[in-house]
């Protein structure tokens, strides 16, 4: 059985963060996209496998959705 944890990617100096936002301390990082991207679906597979199922369903019934809005600079009003 599969489910589906929401993941959030952050980019900075030192690369990218990953972090699953259902799963408290959940959490990752790596040199490149696809490396964080390997390495937190990794981190959720270690993180459910000590999780009961009432817990898994709790978490995969939430929906998180990202998105970007664009934002006027107060300076260039």
């Amino acid at each position: 059985m599969s489910n589906k944890i929401s993941v959030v990617i952050e980019r900075d100096e030192f690369g990218y963060y990953a972090f699953a936002p259902e799963l408290p301390g959940c959490q990752s990082q790596g040199a490149n996209l696809d490396e964080a991207l390997s390495n937190i679906r990794e981190a959720v597979e270690l993180y459910i496998e000590i999780m009961d199922p009432d817990e898994i369903s709790e978490a995969v019934c939430r929906e998180i959705i990202t998105t970007t809005v664009e934002v006027r600079n107060a300076e260039a009003a």
